[in-house]
């Protein structure tokens, strides 16, 4: 779909506070492609080209979306000849190749404006190759421990801080004929985010990025360690049975019915899960624990994008249009519970008033983050992806064959890091 558009409503200064550093005096044209196909999505984007069209009356904005699955697709070809001025797409491991093909443009600039270095410094860690940013983050939703508050109550348990707590309320949850933990591991992914978890607390965020890159061994005594906590777990029947015959979706019904306490997971669970009758004072949600003593809380918080191609034509408002894409006030805009319904990156955006979104936005604004991972499927190549998710998997159902899984997984990371 290609739009076009030029302002049409005298609002330009109500809205102009909306950008860090506005200049009426953009003009040209500026094509923007986006993924953003889905219906809320859609209207989100095509309402910030609208607002900053109104700040910006002399320039023409060409609006282009593409479904998602076919610009993951397109977006190679289109970044190499006849390049938009903006493109979306996702941070970390997804925007590497387009990084080292030289078809992204080094933004470092704008991140050096406090207003953003400030504003988003979360999510630098995942916008940044070779200590330079190569793009900005629109948009992010937290992963945590969502669990059943009430059966926490009838057991006397707290909110777990430490792997000693979790343990100890995991073996009271067991004790009382139930799992601890649901998970639905038939499409991999949600084991992904258990080793994600589990490694990032066990040896911190710049171990576990080493590890999706490439730079550190699977056979390591650290990645054994990862899996020396997970299997406390697993020996303690922590998880439903035959979780690898259900998808995450079929999963939930054991956390409804209270045959588990508690689910990790994105805060994308938290809508169905009311919807199956959870009521709020049913549901709660806290950080994964802390298991090293030391190392920092890094999260999972997958983070959409805007990116400048290096063969951008009209680089000086793409750079404002980034800058509009990241202000506080269009955050708290386009991450509205009647738009995106997910978190501002920005710490200085609003947040609707939810107890998860509130609670995410709090956790993951954190003045000194462990760091922001993008989720292992994201972060790490595609097809190491693949192998290391069906690894966790098998570790799962058979956790004495983890010298072989890992073995396995060394030997892919010599193959495919090359």
């Amino acid at each position: 779909m290609l739009k076009s558009f030029r302002a049409t409503a005298a609002s330009v200064a109500l809205i102009a506070g909306m950008a860090g550093s506005a200049h009426a005096d953009l003009t040209g044209d500026l094509v923007i492609f986006s993924d953003m196909s889905n219906p809320a999505p859609r209207a989100v984007m095509e309402g910030m080209v609208e607002r900053f069209g109104e700040m910006h009356p002399d320039l023409n904005i060409e609006l282009t979306i593409i479904d998602r699955e076919a610009y993951k697709t397109q977006i190679r070809n289109f970044l190499t000849a006849n390049a938009p001025d903006v493109a979306t797409w996702y941070a970390a491991n997804r925007m590497t190749p387009y990084v080292e093909a030289g078809l992204f443009e080094d933004v470092s600039d704008l991140w050096a404006e406090p207003a953003i270095a400030e504003g988003l410094a979360s999510t630098k860690g995942a916008m940044t190759i070779d200590d330079k940013q190569w793009g900005v983050p629109y948009t992010y939703y937290q992963w945590g421990v969502y669990y059943r508050k009430d059966i926490f109550e009838e057991l006397g348990l707290q909110e777990p801080t430490t792997w000693a707590e979790e343990m100890a309320n995991c073996e009271k949850i067991v004790a009382s004929g139930r799992a601890c933990y649901t998970i639905g591991s038939k499409f991999l992914w949600t084991a992904g985010g258990w080793f994600d978890y589990l490694n990032m607390r066990t040896n911190g965020f710049d171990f576990h990025m080493d590890l999706l890159t490439g730079k550190a061994s699977w056979e390591s005594d650290e990645v054994r360690e990862t899996f020396a906590n997970w299997r406390q777990l697993i020996d303690m029947g922590a998880f439903i049975d035959n979780h690898q015959s259900y998808s995450w979706q079929e999963a939930l019904p054991f956390m409804v019915q209270g045959d588990a306490a508690a689910y990790l997971m994105g805060n994308f669970a938290v809508a169905p899960l009311r919807e199956a009758g959870l009521t709020d004072d049913q549901l709660d949600f806290y950080q994964f624990p802390a298991i090293t003593e030391g190392v920092a809380l890094a999260e999972d918080a997958p983070t959409d994008t805007f990116h400048i191609p290096a063969n951008a034509a009209n680089k000086e408002a793409a750079r404002e249009f980034l800058r509009f894409v990241v202000s506080a006030d269009n955050q708290t805009v386009i991450n509205a519970g009647d738009a995106l319904g997910q978190l501002p990156v920005n710490s200085n955006s609003s947040v609707d008033d939810d107890k998860f979104l509130n609670e995410g936005f709090a956790m993951l604004s954190s003045n000194s983050p462990g760091g922001v991972a993008q989720f292992f499927d994201r972060d790490a190549p595609a097809e190491m992806a693949s192998v290391a998710m069906e690894g966790f998997q098998e570790f799962m159902v058979k956790p004495d064959e983890l010298d072989r899984i890992l073995a396995r997984l060394e030997r892919a990371r010599g193959r495919i890091y090359k």
